[in-house]
């Protein structure tokens, strides 16, 4: 079974990193490669509806928060995490 890249629970689903609604468009076609905008990671199903919760404009998302690192630093992601991380450990 997969472990969710975010928080360690089960993972059930995959997320891309630019979503794919964005890769006809010419701004992100030009700054990524193809492989950059396939890249997935395994989240749980909670993970990834609060990506998409806090984060609901998928241009932003692709264009700001498009790795691990930049995703768990937006703050209010960030505090979500702190408390599914403590809930999935007990």
């Amino acid at each position: 079974m997969a472990r969710c890249e975010l928080c360690g629970d089960e993972a059930f689903n995959e997320h891309h990193l630019i979503p794919r609604h964005c890769h006809r468009k010419s701004w992100f076609k030009s700054r990524f490669s193809k492989q950059q905008m396939q890249q997935t990671i395994d989240v749980c199903q909670v993970c990834h509806q609060m990506i998409h919760h806090v984060i609901p404009d998928e241009k932003e998302l692709g264009r700001s928060y498009n790795t691990i690192e930049l995703l768990t630093a937006h703050p209010e992601f960030d505090n979500y995490l702190k408390w599914k991380r403590k809930r999935v450990r007990n």
